[in-house]
């Protein structure tokens, strides 16, 4: 029931957000052109993780799909909450991230060991959540995670 309601407030949210929040221009990339990078690549791990989880690339919300690729955090409630802990940790800031952690810690406090080892696995990382993913699409998924000390999986 918790997982619905958080569901159900997200689709709500989105398109506001998308529209009055969002200052970032949709990246119009197709899955079918990330999934032509080097398999080696952010570009085509993030072609895989669109088409394993059969999404759409959602315009100017890309970075989230790639925070999951990043970090190889599931797509289940509790772990998109875990990624915002993660990105907190991080230094990320934003009435959406603040939201998210407040309606999800008191909906799963069962899972705040989670929540807080992901904010401090965040944190040990090095700033990556400010970064134009847009421009490291044809770089090493691998070199990415290590320059940024990016320590997975956040769960």
């Amino acid at each position: 029931m918790r997982s619905v309601l958080l569901e159900i407030l997200y689709e709500w949210s989105k398109i506001p957000y998308q529209k009055w929040f969002k200052k970032e221009d949709p990246w119009d990339i197709p899955i079918s052109q990330l999934l032509r990078y080097p398999q080696t690549t952010l570009g085509f791990h993030l072609g895989s993780f669109l088409l394993q989880h059969d999404f759409t690339p959602q315009p100017k919300l890309e970075n989230h799909d790639v925070f999951h690729v990043l970090t190889k955090t599931g797509i289940t409630v509790p772990e998109e909450i875990s990624m915002q802990y993660y990105l907190l940790g991080n230094g990320k800031k934003s009435a959406y991230l603040y939201t998210v952690i407040l309606i999800g810690t008191l909906l799963y406090p069962d899972k705040f060991k989670v929540f807080r080892n992901a904010f401090k696995q965040g944190r040990n990382a090095y700033s990556f959540h400010q970064l134009d993913f847009k421009k490291l699409l044809d770089q090493s998924l691998d070199t990415i995670r290590t320059t940024f000390l990016i320590s997975t999986p956040c769960k």
